[in-house]
């Protein structure tokens, strides 16, 4: 009986392990959360009203199995070839460095009218194809991310046993798959429950019909709103992890920048290896573009 009752306390101590790590790790992942969550709201708002929840679910459905095969192959590393798993955070943070600094030219330099809508073409085929081209575009997106939020995540662990690692790594990437297209899901059926409430107003009595008209028009207005929100939130978060990358594991940077604050120094490392990053590639495609002349 003394048997039983120590291994439920080993238990406990193991889930109380396990509860702090995912705590720590899922601070670590906010930043790379947060443009997820930025990129899946942008994405799944461009749907015709009635697929979005279909489309979402489509997305979220190709979100754990981007997880399911990252884990095994994560899990693999840490055992068998750990001294790879911080070259391989350094190349996430280069990666989401550039996509920074992109988004940050091409929003003030690179202006263009967008045509993102689903609603382009009437014919249902085109429509059903280009359904198809976008959720498989936001899947592609979301298993970068994915790398990253189970590599970050698996760098908060990689001291501990291989059991905790599997059981930290694995609550953060269900915690990533569900809260992210969860609350995504909430977000862009904003707008249609806004409409519903102005239509529930009518022949109500006066004070009612106000507050349902007034709640209703504000969450129209609120959804474009809160998107473009999370794209400028996810653009400094992904700045933000993408110098954190060099920051927390190259000690010569974090040295160099130990007078700063620490958010300020993540902010200006992944701003100057995103610009360097970007005039590489931007040099890249120039030479490619006058080759293929």
């Amino acid at each position: 009986m003394t048997g039983f009752f120590a291994i439920l306390d080993d238990i406990a101590a193991l889930m109380d392990d396990v509860a702090i790590m995912s705590k720590v790790a899922a601070k670590k992942t906010a930043g790379v959360l947060g443009d997820d969550l930025a990129v899946g709201a942008e994405k799944g708002s461009s749907f015709a009203s009635s697929r979005e929840i279909p489309v979402l679910w489509a997305i979220t459905k190709g979100s754990f199995l981007n997880k399911l095969i990252i884990l095994p192959f994560a899990f693999l590393l840490s055992a068998f070839a750990p001294q790879f798993i911080v070259p391989i955070l350094l190349i996430g943070g280069v990666y989401l460095s550039y996509e920074g600094v992109e988004k940050i030219i091409h929003t003030f330099f690179h202006k263009e009218v967008k045509h993102d809508s689903i609603h382009m073409s009437t014919n249902k085929e085109d429509i059903l194809n280009e359904e198809k081209a976008k959720i498989k575009s936001t899947i592609v997106t979301d298993f970068i991310l994915s790398v990253e939020i189970i590599m970050i995540a698996l760098g908060t662990v990689t001291d501990q046993p291989l059991l905790k690692q599997i059981m930290v790594v694995s609550i953060i990437a269900i915690l990533a798959t569900v809260g992210v297209y969860g609350i995504v899901a909430l977000m862009v059926r904003m707008d249609d429950t806004g409409f519903k409430l102005v239509k529930m107003a009518k022949g109500k009595p006066k004070f009612i019909k106000s507050t349902l008209v007034v709640f209703g028009k504000g969450l129209v207005w609120t959804l474009p709103k809160l998107i473009q929100l999370l794209a400028v939130i996810g653009t400094i978060a992904m700045l933000l992890v993408g110098g954190g990358m060099f920051v927390h594991n190259i000690h010569q940077v974090h040295e160099f920048f130990h007078a700063l604050p620490i958010i300020i120094t993540e902010l200006i490392v992944g701003l100057i290896v995103g610009l360097i990053t970007y005039f590489i590639v931007e040099g890249f495609k120039k030479i490619k573009k006058s080759f293929s002349k």
